[in-house]
């Protein structure tokens, strides 16, 4: 952690709705004109598209130890700590990005499924903010929460986390469902092992709750809508949140524990900008006072 540098870090696995977070983030800094240097989690990943592929078709063969994105092995964790470390220290680091589709392909350079070369980091920036798999990531081999000061976790409930895979993955990428199936039982171990530990170490969490029917996501047409879920937001640090005031805010939230909101929804981007546009101004006061 550091005052003059701050990071915050928005994780949460595949499918999870962490890209929907990242905008209201963006929002938050846009109107209070903070400058962001901003991190995607896929930009570390070890291998490119084609090279993955390839590890998990000889996995699926047994001619190779079976691998997931949500596991360290198919990740550069040492190095996402070092740049958090770098950063926290200097402000400074080297990033990269990992180019997704055509589009990006034309605006990068490059082809899709790879990732740019590395490059210093933007000049002057006020903090640092990630979004992706692993920003509270602790292990043998790395520890990359330590470097984060505010650490946000996006956890729908597992059925609502693979419906919206299945209909991302299904229409967006093309693959059969057979094909999105295989891939989640594949990352079930490194989900359970890497990704829900981090959301003990969060300092607030927001987890999605359909109230529709979704016990079998594999038959689901379409995804639950915001005004079909609640949110429940859990704060680890409850000193200090006015919930009265939220409460009054958000119509039809109510505190469900002395540390729990639940809110409707469609109020979800709504809370997001009442809960962390104090905390990310907090933290920009203290960013200046250690200057």
């Amino acid at each position: 952690m550091s005052q003059r540098h701050p990071i915050i870090a928005v994780t949460g696995s595949s499918g999870a709705g962490t890209t929907t977070v990242m905008k209201s983030f963006a929002h938050i800094f846009r109107r209070e004109n903070i400058s962001a240097q901003v991190i995607e989690g896929d930009s570390f990943h070890r291998f490119d598209r084609a090279e993955m592929r390839e590890r998990v078709r000889k996995a699926d063969h047994s001619e190779g130890p079976q691998i997931s994105h949500f596991g360290p092995e198919s990740n550069l964790l040492a190095e996402l700590d070092r740049v958090f470390g770098d950063y926290a220290e200097t402000g400074h680091g080297q990033v990269r990005r990992y180019i997704h589709d055509a589009e990006e392909a034309k605006q990068l350079g490059g082809d899709p499924g790879t990732f740019t070369a590395w490059q210093p980091m933007q000049d002057k920036s006020d903090l640092l903010f990630y979004e992706g798999l692993h920003g509270g990531y602790v292990g043998p081999d790395a520890n990359v929460a330590r470097h984060v000061d505010l650490l946000v976790g996006v956890v729908p409930i597992i059925n609502l986390e693979w419906i919206q895979k299945l209909h991302r993955d299904q229409n967006l990428r093309g693959y059969s469902q057979e094909a999105v199936v295989e891939t989640i039982l594949r990352r079930m171990p490194d989900y359970v092992n890497h990704i829900c530990p981090q959301f003990s170490r969060t300092h607030v969490n927001f987890q999605r709750v359909p109230t529709v029917d979704t016990s079998n996501p594999f038959i689901a047409k379409d995804i639950p809508s915001a005004d079909e879920s609640m949110v429940v937001i859990r704060f680890a640090n409850p000193k200090g949140i006015d919930f009265q005031y939220l409460m009054s805010m958000l119509q039809n939230s109510w505190m469900s524990r002395p540390n729990n909101i639940v809110v409707p929804g469609g109020k979800m981007g709504l809370a997001m900008q009442l809960i962390f546009t104090p905390m990310i101004l907090r933290l920009m006061d203290q960013k200046r006072r250690s200057a």
